[in-house]
């Protein structure tokens, strides 16, 4: 989103008497998307040291995977962008033999990851909102692009190419994946029309931590999970809650892949091969309160994780769920435009 959010950040909290490490990894995903110990209990087993880069968006992710002196070796990305770079020759195709754990998951799964990846996380697209400040749960993307006035100024949308345009295009009936200039044009009319009720264009898990503006968001628009990982960051457990539309979302699913510039490929695959084994693929659903593709890894959850629907959507939402398909480069420059323009007109109040 915006400009990206980038950090280094070394997690081998390691006992004096483990050795040191033979090698490191360098990881490219979303803050607050793994849990850290299991990244820990590899570099105790293998001596692999595991660093994170932290991006808050598509646009923000592609950059730097594009980037050939970037030095990822292990990246998450969506299911499209798995597609997209795996066809590009960006990042490795994967299959059962270097990546054992792929067995675990069900082929309608790992098609969605184009042969490039193993299915990592998945969820919905919707509103996050406050409790405290919204009593009445939203229930139609009206409520976040058409908002009441109480919400001026307080709504943190977000300024990727795709995902912002899941709200408008969905609320005005249309594909997620639209391309044509008359849909997208559609769509900015709304957006503009919600601009005066917009804090921010930053993700929310990035706003949040802001001591200026993270106070004064009251709805957002965000992953199913990031409730979880907002009241982490507020220390105010059940404040932020989660709602899909009424009028349906985004069905989306990440995977995580190794890259083709890596220079240890090799214990690249061997950290996503342990990533995604049915035990850490538990403790990671578990530790962030989302759902794993992992058929043996969500055998391992208890009845109560597996039957929530704010973390395992219920059938009639995923039924009016679209999934996301790769755009048109005409149809990209054209959402970037939009959003740049929106970005800017807000910097400028």
């Amino acid at each position: 989103m915006r400009g990206a959010f980038l950090a280094a950040v070394s997690l081998t909290a390691i006992a004096a008497a483990a050795p040191a490490p033979a090698a490191t990894l360098n990881l490219l995903i979303w803050e607050a998307y793994i849990d850290e110990q299991i990244l820990a209990d590899f570099t105790v087993e293998t001596g692999i040291e595991v660093r994170q880069t932290f991006y808050d968006s598509g646009d923000a992710r592609d950059e730097i995977l594009s980037d050939p002196n970037s030095n990822i070796d292990v990246v998450v990305t969506n299911e499209n962008g798995a597609k997209l770079y795996g066809n590009r020759g960006i990042i490795m195709a994967l299959d059962r033999k270097n990546v054992p754990a792929l067995k675990d998951f069900e082929e309608s799964w790992t098609k969605r990851c184009g042969g490039y990846g193993v299915p990592y996380l998945w969820g919905t697209m919707g509103i996050l909102y406050r409790s405290d400040k919204i009593t009445k749960a939203p229930s139609s993307w009206a409520d976040l692009m058409k908002p009441a006035e109480s919400l001026r100024g307080h709504i943190a949308m977000y300024d990727d190419h795709a995902e912002a345009f899941v709200a408008p295009l969905v609320l005005l009936g249309k594909s997620v994946n639209a391309n044509d200039n008359e849909t997208l044009k559609a769509a900015f009319e709304l957006m503009k029309g919600q601009l005066p009720y917009v804090l921010t264009y930053d993700y929310v898990i990035t706003s949040i931590q802001s001591a200026d503006k993270g106070p004064k968001i009251y709805m957002a628009l965000g992953y199913s999970g990031d409730q979880y990982t907002l009241n982490g960051k507020v220390n105010a457990p059940g404040l932020w809650r989660y709602v899909v539309p009424k009028e349906g979302t985004l069905s989306w699913l990440d995977c995580i892949t190794v890259s083709e510039r890596s220079q240890d490929k090799e214990n690249a695959l061997r950290l996503v091969d342990y990533i995604s084994n049915a035990k850490n693929g538990a403790r990671n659903a578990l530790k962030l309160n989302m759902p794993t593709a992992s058929t043996a890894a969500l055998a391992l959850l208890p009845q109560d994780i597996r039957s929530n629907p704010e973390i395992y959507a219920a059938p009639e939402i995923l039924a009016k769920s679209q999934l996301q398909e790769e755009l048109t480069v005409q149809s990209v420059q054209a959402r970037r435009r939009i959003i740049s323009s929106l970005a800017q007109l807000s910097d400028a109040r």
